[in-house]
């Protein structure tokens, strides 16, 4: 699969998406991967916030994971995570999926921002006062493009459940709702899914 696909549901309907997902041709054509085949993920959900915690990120995140893990992904699991965390488990991500034969996957649950065309997942607990912060304190989503671009992977799939809440009190005139479209880096046999259309 060359270039990039965006696909649009409901936050509950990630489950489902990724299920379809298993079975979309061109990507992953059977349920058991094969010898040649390493399937690897790294699975996040936030939903301890200072200002506006969330309920089902956490949980989600669970599930997907050891829905990975019964079709043959090796997975990253990390649940409430602060910004080095997010960043070590990025780093260890890109690293573990530079080889050909990879399907590499990123989850991402938890409070998603735009900010100046750029999306920001942002890390647990994290105190952000002001949208001018978001670089320095939060994940911007090009790091996560931009290692599975580089990494030379076979398939990429990429799935951002981000809530659309803003959670920084006072800063809504400084940031768009939702995510933008992904533009720029864009990792070659990418399959980009969003849980609400970008905007």
């Amino acid at each position: 699969m060359t270039g990039m696909r965006l696909l649009y549901g409901s936050a509950r309907s990630m489950f489902f998406i990724l299920m379809g997902l298993l079975f979309f041709p061109g990507l992953l054509a059977a349920q058991s991967p094969a010898p040649s085949e390493a399937r690897i993920a790294l699975v996040i959900g936030n939903a301890a916030y200072l200002n506006v915690p969330l309920k089902n990120p956490a949980n989600d995140a669970r599930d997907i994971a050891a829905a990975l893990q019964k079709i043959g992904f090796t997975v990253t699991l990390l649940v409430d995570a602060d910004l080095g965390a997010m960043n070590r488990a990025i780093r260890d991500f890109g690293n573990a999926i530079k080889r050909q034969d990879a399907v590499a996957l990123f989850y991402f649950s938890g409070h998603g921002v735009q900010y100046q065309g750029a999306n920001y997942l942002i890390p647990a607990r994290a105190d952000i006062q002001s949208a001018d912060e978001l670089a320095y304190a939060a994940v911007n989503a090009e790091q996560v493009y931009a290692k599975m671009e580089s990494s030379g992977a076979r398939t990429n799939i990429i799935i951002l459940d981000a809530c659309r809440n803003n959670p920084f009190p006072g800063s809504e005139r400084a940031m768009d709702r939702g995510l933008a479209v992904v533009s720029g880096v864009q990792p070659p046999r990418s399959l980009i899914v969003y849980s609400t259309a970008p905007g």
